[in-house]
């Protein structure tokens, strides 16, 4: 998959063709564009790398900031004033906007520091990105898990100048320019320096190397040079009182002289930061072109965990949607700057609304090590702040989701509970039962609700969640407890099976109303049985509808309060309902699923810059193809995944260290997203599988999964017994108490 990656994809405005059929009643409320970033980056790691121009959401591009519609534009071409790190993928108004340590290419004085130059010839793969400046400089980095590796190639000048301003932090936007709190620089030898800022509370750490012998390295402040000055210290920096600082090298460039900067990071100090250079990228050597293979070859291993037979450019979509899938959370192991403890420490965890159902299962899946590490520094940070993280990042106090959702990180642990990954389980239950009293959980012990009434279902799946580590730990008690609070789930709904009347986080009752709950069966029965449920579903997904129109540039309120009104599919531009295609397999309609589904495949994604249908989330909305397109869906903290037909003819997964192939029979290559196929029956290891989900375990454990399709839905999957299962129809789930659905209880 590595070769067919483009990097740019979601990096403009969503331009996909207009869509037709189911998918062009459905509508989208959000910006519609990916905000995803061209830049170096490394599978999970620390730091990343990207052309600057101080737009929104990531540092890169040309849009202003935007919450709905097509996005505004900041600047009519692209432009770059140089080169910073650590950059958000994919998200919206996260408010912690990173882009720190700008290194800039400079033929002009100080005074132009900040100057905005074209960008032309720009190039990207996986963990590499090129552009040249208007300014004749062509700029190239790379990047390792801790570490940034700059290459500069130059015309003849007789000036030539790398500059480095630690001051700058965020980005060019209202509110969204990060001031640094402390800082101190320091050179240390002839090309070597370090320093540390701290910003947002948190200490960022630099060592850094350039091999430039022959030039002038000095310290500057207010764009005015220090000669022979060696150390700047700013005990205490204002927004009134900043004055941009750094440090550069100058000297006389020859045609196509190559300068190569490298920096090290840390969050623990400088010389933490030298020594993670040291490992990234070797001792006093060049080191663009080893650590750029380097980083090449891992992105390779990660990027071959899944294969498929298909034509470009449909694997473009998929690569990079893998791709995409793999950037964050940014693992820095050892680096909490916050507490002292050693081991797992993660960031940009952004958030787990975005990534909960889809990302995280996929990292699971892939790289289950990886997972178990992520789930230990979430219960790290559990202990170290006193509660799981909605959303964390490289910054003090940075979880400030609480609309969101509630209960998030339950999920995810009962996923790696569930299939039996090895952790301090002991431990991880007393923060998850300790967790769920708190903050909403207090109001739904009290009340058997919380506000936003989607809390309520959060709230109760955490329970449900937990009670599965308390049944692998054999803790009866706990068990006992969590039985009848998993199942005040029923108490977010009203008499018309959908959720009550609430405010809502981006959507509304409808948007939030088909989540995939533990007991789907008895969900189903609120709302009239099969056929309410499925008539409800073909309203939300636009079944027979008139095409709508999608918001424009700057819509009004008035526009946005009649799509809402239109209580519609999201069309893959939000979080709230990405799993609701699925639903309808609870009430054994799979043929349903798959036309919704296909169309969502084949008219939502695309390549080229506009590729997305909207904010990639840190790989949320990505990780959602790769797994439809597979024809495979998981039940986020149920150990479930769904079947559906496959985008491909064949497909590989590798499952931790094992292998799952899916193979079809009676495959038609989409021409133009043609028609839905439909499955008809379904082999695992050469045994008839009449029902529509497999379990976490049988996936982990690897296979050969054959559908056999065709143009024409069958009875596969409608059976009752067919179904995926609900906690009060048994199943695999652990035996909570099984017993008749819950009536809503009354709110108090």
């Amino acid at each position: 998959m590595f070769d067919v990656v483009d990097p740019f994809i979601g990096t403009e405005a969503t331009d996909l063709p207009t869509p037709t059929g189911l998918a062009a009643s459905w509508w989208p409320p959000k910006p519609l564009v990916g905000n995803t970033h061209p830049g170096a980056t490394h599978p999970l790691g620390m730091v990343s790398a990207c052309a600057y121009s101080g737009a929104y959401p990531t540092g890169y591009g040309r849009y202003d900031l935007s919450l709905e519609g097509l996005p505004p534009v900041m600047h009519d071409e692209l432009v770059a004033s140089g080169v910073t790190h650590f950059q958000q993928s994919g998200t919206g108004a996260i408010r912690k906007y990173y882009n720190y340590v700008r290194v800039t290419p400079m033929l002009r004085p100080l005074d132009d520091l900040g100057t905005l130059y074209g960008l032309s010839d720009e190039r990207a793969e996986p963990g590499w990105y090129a552009a040249t400046l208007s300014n004749g400089v062509r700029l190239e980095v790379t990047v390792g898990p801790k570490s940034a590796v700059h290459r500069y190639t130059f015309p003849r000048h007789t000036d030539a100048r790398v500059v480095l301003d630690f001051s700058l932090g965020g980005l060019a936007i209202p509110y969204g320019a990060t001031v640094p709190l402390r800082a101190h620089l320091q050179s240390l030898a002839p090309g070597v320096a370090a320093g540390e800022v701290v910003v947002e509370g948190a200490p960022l750490a630099v060592h850094v190397e350039c091999d430039t012998p022959q030039w002038r390295q000095m310290l500057w402040y207010d764009r005015r040079l220090m000669p022979g000055g060696t150390r700047l210290d700013f005990d205490r920096i204002r927004p009134t009182t900043l004055r941009p600082f750094g440090l550069m090298w100058a000297g006389p460039s020859e045609p196509g002289e190559v300068v190569e900067l490298r920096i090290g990071f840390s969050l623990r100090g400088v010389d933490q930061a030298r020594r993670n250079l040291e490992a990234d990228c070797g001792t006093g050597v060049t080191a663009f072109d080893s650590r750029r293979a380097a980083t090449a070859a891992t992105w390779r291993e990660h990027l071959g965990k899944v294969s498929v037979d298909g034509p470009a450019p449909r694997t473009t979509v998929l690569g990079t949607a893998l791709y995409h899938s793999l950037i964050k959370p940014s693992f820095a192991h050892g680096e909490s700057p916050f507490w002292p403890t050693p081991g797992p420490f993660a960031f940009d965890i952004s958030t787990m609304w975005d990534i909960y159902r889809t990302q995280l299962p996929l990292l699971t899946t892939l790289l289950p090590d990886r997972a178990v590490e992520l789930g230990e520094a979430l219960l790290h940070i559990c202990e170290e702040e006193g509660n799981f993280p909605i959303g964390y990042r490289m910054a003090r106090g940075a979880d400030r989701f609480s609309r969101q959702a509630s209960a998030l990180a339950h999920t995810f642990l009962a996923d790696l509970a569930g299939i039996g990954l090895s952790m301090d389980w002991e431990w991880a239950l007393v923060h998850l039962h300790n967790d769920l009293r708190r903050s909403y959980g207090e109001e739904y012990l009290q009340r058997g609700r919380a506000e936003p009434i989607t809390h309520t279902l959060d709230l109760a799946f955490g329970y449900w969640c937990t009670a599965r580590v308390a049944q692998r730990l054999g803790d009866l008690t706990l068990l006992e407890q969590f039985e009848p609070l998993a199942a005040g789930w029923v108490n977010a709904f009203g008499g018309t099976g959908l959720l009550r009347d609430s405010t809502f986080y981006e959507g509304g009752a409808w948007n939030y109303s088909f989540r995939l709950l533990h007991d789907m069966a008895a969900r189903i029965r609120l709302s009239g049985g099969d056929s309410g449920f499925v008539d409800q579903l073909d309203a939300f997904f636009g079944f027979g509808a008139a095409p709508v129109t999608w918001p424009g540039l700057q819509p009004s309120a008035t526009e946005m309060a009649e799509g809402y009104a239109l209580c519609r599919f999201e069309g893959l531009n939000n979080e709230p309902d990405m799993e609701a295609p699925w639903a309808y397999m609870y009430a054994g309609r799979p043929d349903r699923t798959a036309e919704v589904v296909h169309h969502a495949v084949h008219q939502m994604f695309g390549t080229g810059r506009g590729g997305l249908p909207g904010n990639d989330d840190s790989g949320g909305l990505s990780s959602w193809y790769v797994w439809a397109s597979l024809g495979l869906f998981p039940v986020a903290g149920q150990s479930l995944w769904l079947l559906n037909a496959p985008s491909w003819r064949e497909a590989r997964l590798a499952v931790g260290d094992r292998e799952l192939t899916i193979d079809t029979e009676g495959f038609v290559e989409p021409e133009h997203g043609g028609a839905p196929q439909f499955v008809r029956s379904v082999r695992l290891d050469g045994q008839a599988l009449d029902r529509t989900w497999i379990t976490g375990t049988e996936l982990h454990r690897g296979g050969h999964l054959v559908l056999e399709l065709g143009p024409e839905p069958s009875g596969w999957g409608t059976a009752v017994k067919d179904r995926p299962p609900s906690q009060s129809t048994g199943g695999p789930f652990p035996s909570l108490v099984a017993g008749p659905p819950p009536a809503p209880a009354p709110l108090r």
